[in-house]
């Protein structure tokens, strides 16, 4: 079994699960910063325009997660885990109204993990 690259906690797995009740399909991109500083963000499927300069990272909660390539060569040597917590956070993400936002966790890959990591691919 391949080395994931991006997990979800059992919390973030709730809210995104009652998300998809409320909207449907979902996706994720790991905001680079600005207005809504560096997190992951929860759109509609196809509501966030990708391009050739996104990597998709893999599949949390049956919704794919992508971000920009520039920010992929930060963050390739770290396995993240989307987690949630209490407060809203200023950003466009569908769970913002819910009072709560998604934030990252991180850690470096092991010697081990770093042989047998998932692809990425361009979106």
């Amino acid at each position: 079994m391949k080395t994931q690259r991006v997990l979800v906690s059992d919390e973030a797995k709730e809210i995104i699960q009652h998300l998809k009740e409320t909207h449907g399909k979902l996706m994720f991109h790991q905001s680079g910063g600005c207005c809504d500083g560096s997190s992951p963000m929860c759109f509609n499927e196809g509501e966030l325009m990708l391009n050739e300069t996104d990597i998709w990272l893999g599949n949390i909660a049956d919704c794919d997660f992508y971000m920009s390539k520039d920010q992929f060569e930060y963050w390739k040597h770290t396995q993240l885990t989307i987690a949630v917590t209490q407060g809203r956070g200023a950003s466009f993400s569908l769970e913002i109204p819910l009072g709560v936002r998604f934030v990252i966790k991180s850690r470096l890959f092991t010697e081990e993990e770093t042989l047998d990591l998932e692809p990425v691919h361009h979106a």
